[in-house]
């Protein structure tokens, strides 16, 4: 008899859409889950703010040109 085929876990990521205050849109940001753990009482929106803000850090120093202010940040 055949063995059956195991699953894999689901992603273990979440995506945002991300409008910057000059409007440009980023769409399907990437976060990790294990960043948004919020068993310490943490605001979810910020644990994601701070996950993107982190990002767009390190997209700065290798192409040297920085993103704006983030205006708001939707779950996709």
């Amino acid at each position: 008899m055949a063995r059956k085929k195991l699953k894999g876990k689901g992603p273990s990521f979440r995506s945002f859409n991300v409008v910057y205050v000059d409007g440009t849109i980023s769409s399907n940001r990437r976060v990790d889950s294990s960043l948004l753990d919020v068993s310490f009482g943490d605001d979810i929106d910020e644990l994601v703010k701070d996950a993107i803000l982190e990002q767009d850090k390190q997209i700065a120093e290798r192409s040297g040109q920085s993103r704006g202010e983030i205006k708001s940040i939707k779950p996709v």
